[in-house]
């Protein structure tokens, strides 16, 4: 009998493909949150409680970072109560909980190019960081079957992300030119390979905290530069630093993850962010240009 998986957040990026991936070799079901909020136990405990879940996969968060800045108990509602309550729910039922987790729970000031790894002591400094940590020491504290994917800069065709974002702006005739972060570093992921990620560990039956992220770093200016060169827009881009874009949280100067723990355990299938963008862009051109 195929092991029955649910989604939570399965209307997002990383959610939408967890359902496309998985489905092809498990029962799976998602809910996307106007479907099924994590902060609501009672209607949570009869929906799990009916399918009965071998895995229950988190993809569900308040992520919109300077709004947690000024929402901070709704942060912290999504952030940390709703996966306290989903890693209960998992406990009683027996289930695995996956739970996607983020490079803010990291202050950042790492020297570059040196990453960080799975064992390195978190140090938060956001309010959405905090709430998101907050989130990985409740399922900690409440369950001890579950994996925690620290992963980061996401991008897919489903909902919106940085690309889309740049693709408009390029083909724009409004805008001259394109200022763009050259002092923020990370690695870009596609969400598809992610979710083949999560798919090997569900099938090698891993446990605990990993970082999943595309292989290598840039900024993101690096990477708005890569992907106008592969779409062939010729709009200009210049480096800029994050002065020229003040916003309300403070972002991590350093936000590279390596996948050390995938790596020492022969499970890492995350590709180098570049080849990822090849991918996506191979994938979705079209859609794109339509969008």
């Amino acid at each position: 009998m195929k092991s029955k998986i649910i989604i939570l957040g399965a209307g997002g990026q990383l959610g939408s493909d967890c359902l496309h991936v998985l489905s092809k070799q498990y029962q799976t079901i998602g809910y996307a949150h106007n479907q099924l909020d994590i902060c609501n136990p009672i209607m949570l405990q009869k929906r799990l409680s009916v399918f009965q879940p071998d895995i229950i996969i988190n993809c569900a968060a308040f992520t919109r970072v300077d709004d947690c800045e000024i929402l901070t108990d709704h942060a912290y509602e999504i952030n940390e109560k709703g996966p306290r309550i989903l890693a209960q729910i998992a406990s009683e039922l027996g289930s695995k909980l996956i739970h996607i987790s983020t490079d803010y729970v990291f202050d950042g000031k790492r020297q570059i190019p040196e990453g960080y790894v799975e064992s390195d002591p978190s140090c938060p400094i956001s309010v959405y960081g905090k709430s998101k940590r907050a989130g990985e020491q409740a399922i900690m504290e409440s369950t001890n079957q579950f994996i925690i994917i620290r992963t980061a800069w996401l991008f897919g065709m489903n909902g919106n992300n940085f690309f889309k974002t740049m693709y408009k702006l390029g083909k724009s005739d409004a805008i001259p030119f394109l200022k763009v972060i050259n002092t923020q570093y990370g690695s870009f992921t596609h969400t598809i390979d992610l979710a083949r990620q999560i798919e090997h560990l569900i099938n090698k039956d891993g446990q605990g905290i990993y970082h999943a992220s595309g292989e290598g770093y840039c900024t993101w200016y690096d990477g708005a530069a890569y992907f106008f060169k592969k779409m062939g827009i010729k709009k200009e881009v210049q480096a800029c630093t994050e002065k020229e874009f003040p916003t309300k949280a403070t972002r991590p100067t350093n936000s590279i993850l390596w996948n050390q723990r995938l790596i020492d355990d022969n499970m890492n299938l995350m590709p180098h962010w570049q080849k990822a963008l090849d991918n996506y862009i191979a994938l979705f051109k079209a859609n794109l240009i339509h969008s």
